[in-house]
Order: structure tokens, then sequence, then C-alpha cells
């Protein structure tokens, strides 16, 4: 279980379920949050927000085959065995919630009863209970991402998948660490699984639990700059961690103490890396080492004009150099 789950669960232990929240209609009326810290707030703001759409009038049997999944739901591996515990629980006494969608153009798209729809499929049911809602895109990523992250047992890379689908959503990742009552460290930290390389997600994506957040973030910096040698190394021991026969707490550093060794990697003890941002994302960095001095800029993250002058600044800076 990860540690930022286990601080907002702390933080919300005494947040009531949605069914037993009781709303202010002023409050309802002018939609600010609920007086809370960081995720406390958003969640209690969550749950609000599902409180409301439970009301929003009787349920309807809808065809199973019309629903599709939330597309910001960052759980892809479901435990079978509770699956099958609930299939069961529903085939001998009905559905007793249910679950909330809205009307998109394919159909209908589950806000929130994902579990309760998969259960319907596992014993074969055409149709389900559902209330069908309007709500946005907007609404429908925060929901996904602080139900999921601070109600259900997920790992850091699944975390971190479901921030990356909701980032859209956000003018800059300032405001989105605001949003979720983390510092916009720990946000990087999660969002840096996004940089690994190929073969580190493909796995992954099959096994979240391989990785944690604090390792990948080590990883990346590891990794930073290698060339497919390097990264080859680094492949060979991710594969030890799979096979159980590394600690991914100690990954990076053995991918370090391997390049060092066949003389790949002799700057990166002696890396500086300066990181620099526009209206609050990271735009790239500027890495100094004893190989060299390596600027990187984020693609889109500069106009052509822009782009034009720094190449004329280049250019003017080796003028006249023989």
């Amino acid at each position: 279980m990860s540690s930022l789950r286990d601080r907002m669960m702390s933080k919300t232990a005494e947040v009531r379920a949605a069914k037993d929240i009781q709303l202010d209609p002023q409050q309802e009326k002018s939609g600010n949050p609920r007086t809370a810290p960081g995720m406390a707030g958003a969640l209690a703001v969550a749950q609000q927000r599902i409180a409301q759409l439970e009301k929003a009038g009787p349920s309807l049997e809808v065809a199973v085959a019309e629903i599709t999944p939330n597309p910001w739901q960052p759980r892809q591996i479901f435990n079978d065995a509770k699956l099958s515990q609930l299939a069961e629980s529903i085939r001998e006494a009905g559905l007793v919630q249910p679950i909330v969608v809205r009307r998109v153009a394919s159909g209908l798209q589950i806000v929130a009863g994902e579990r309760r729809w998969r259960a319907h499929k596992m014993i074969g049911k055409s149709t389900i209970k559902a209330l069908v809602v309007d709500l946005s895109d907007e609404e429908m990523a925060m929901l996904a991402l602080v139900e999921n992250v601070a109600r259900e047992d997920l790992c850091d890379y699944e975390i971190s998948r479901s921030i990356r689908q909701t980032e859209r959503e956000f003018p800059n990742r300032k405001r989105m660490a605001e949003a979720l009552g983390i510092s916009r460290s720990e946000l990087y930290r999660y969002l840096s699984f996004g940089d690994l390389p190929d073969f580190f997600v493909k796995d992954l994506d099959v096994q979240p639990r391989l990785l944690g957040a604090t390792a990948a973030e080590a990883v990346v910096s590891t990794l930073r700059d290698c060339d497919e040698a390097s990264l080859e190394k680094a492949k060979s021991l991710w594969g030890k961690v799979i096979a159980g026969e590394l600690e991914q707490s100690k990954l990076a550093k053995s991918i370090k103490t391997a390049l060092e060794a066949s003389g790949e990697s002799a700057a990166l003890g002696d890396r500086t890396i300066d990181k620099f941002f526009s209206k609050g994302t990271q735009a790239g960095s500027i890495t100094k080492d004893s190989v060299g001095l390596t600027v990187k800029i984020k693609t889109g993250a500069l106009t052509v004009e822009r782009e034009k002058q720094i190449r004329e600044l280049i250019a003017q800076l080796f003028t006249g150099d023989a």
C-alpha cells in the first residue's frame, strides 16, 4: 500500500460515506469545497458530488453491453476472487446500489460502479440498474482520481497513471498538486513513471506493483541521457526485479554501479541538473557533467519564433571560434 494512500486515509478517516452526507443547500448552490486540509478536502467534495448524483432520480434497467468503463479509471487489474464474491452476491440477492452512468456518443459510460458492472458481465446478466446523470469530462476525471486514489488500494504506478490521465483537466501542475493536497515535488515523483524507458512501462502495465514512485524517480535520474548500451544493462537488472532477485528500491543504485563499472557512466556522480518551468509546467532541463552541457526543451514548449531566437543565440556564442 502506498505511503500517499496511507496519508490520505489517515486524513479522511473521519470523513463520512457519501450516503451519510447531508448537503447544505447554500454550499450545494455555490459549489464551494468543504473546509478540510489537502486531499481530505478534495475527497469530501468528491463524496458530496457522488451524494448529489445518487439523488439524481429513479434508476433504470439499461443494457450491460451498451456501457463502457470510465476512461479515467486508474485501476486496470481487478481482484478476481473479490469480483467473483460480488458476482455471487448479486446473483443471490440482486444489485443493492445502482451504478451511475452518463450519456456519451458511444452509449453509456460508467461514472461509479465498475466492479458491479463487471460482476454483472461475469454472471451473464444482460441488464443492470443504473442512474443516468449529466457530468462533464472534468468532473469525471476528478471523481475517478480522488475517489480511487483515496479509497482503493492503488499502487504508485496506478496512482501515477490516473494523475497523468487527469492532468489535461488542469491549467498547470502547480494547480493540480494544490487540488490533490500534495507538494509539487511529490507530484513530479509520481509523474516520473512517464519518463521510464518503454520496457519498464510495458511490464508495469501488467504488474503495476513492481516499482514504487521513489524508485521510479531514482531510475529516471540514473538513466537520463544514457545510450542504448546503458539501457540494455538497465533492462537486464530490471529483469532481476521482475524475477524477485533484486529489490526494486535497490534498482537505481545497481544500474549506476553497473554503468560505472563498465566506464559508460563516468559522469553520473558529478552530474548537476537544473529544471526550468513555463506556467507551472516543466519545459525542459539543463544537465552538466564531465561529458558536456546538455539543454533539453520539451516539444511544444517553444514557439517557432523563440526556437529561432535560441538557434541564433547559440550561433552567436560560437561565432569566431576556430
